[in-house]
């Protein structure tokens, strides 16, 4: 009867542990959920003050856009929800960046079949789901900025919890060749392993 070993446990990824808070990384997805942020809730207290119907689909334009109070509530809470994740930053920052950028290019297709039709609740025009498909997008690329790829540096967090085994094994040889600790083996040695002066 054939065996088979477990597959490799696949280690949890920490910024905190592994990355200073001011990594390019960390940075990346902190801007970028900022950015688009700052935006949203901008168009969406603009369009308030507006005071435009809830559900109005008149027209009415903020920063270019078409927009009606709906529109407007919800783009301050998307853009609240992205500035926690700016202050939050890391791992964090980057799944929700990625989770938003899919979700407004959901909403870019959808609304497009939903054009001068009665269910445009939203009063979306063309030039709001270009918008969509933009801010998606950009994102999609802040989130997925250092995570998704065939040729990440092997310092990178998401390599390393990838491949533990080469990360570990690279970390010794550093070790080694600096005559230095390589990060996070005293924890995982016990006290007869511990270098004697």
């Amino acid at each position: 009867m054939a065996t088979h070993s477990p597959p490799p446990e696949r280690r949890r990824i920490q910024f905190d542990e592994q990355l200073p808070l001011d990594h390019r990384l960390n940075q990346v997805y902190r801007i970028g959920a900022g950015l688009m942020g700052l935006f949203l809730v901008a168009f969406g207290i603009l369009g308030l003050a507006n005071r435009i119907g809830f559900f109005d689909t008149g027209g009415d334009t903020t920063l270019g856009l078409s927009t009606n109070g709906a529109l407007s509530v919800l783009s301050i809470c998307v853009g609240v929800l992205l500035f926690v994740g700016m202050v939050i930053g890391g791992n964090f920052a980057s799944t929700l960046n990625m989770a938003f950028g899919f979700l407004f290019l959901l909403s870019g297709f959808i609304h497009l079949a939903l054009l001068d039709t009665e269910y445009n609740y939203l009063a979306f025009k063309i030039q709001n789901v270009l918008f969509s498909f933009v801010v998606g997008i950009l994102l999609m690329v802040f989130g997925m900025y250092g995570r998704v790829g065939s040729t990440l540096p092997h310092d990178n967090p998401y390599w390393r919890a990838r491949h533990p085994e080469e990360a570990e094994f690279e970390a010794r040889r550093a070790a080694v060749t600096h005559g230095a600790e390589p990060p996070g083996l005293e924890r995982r040695s016990g006290p007869d392993t511990t270098r004697r002066m």
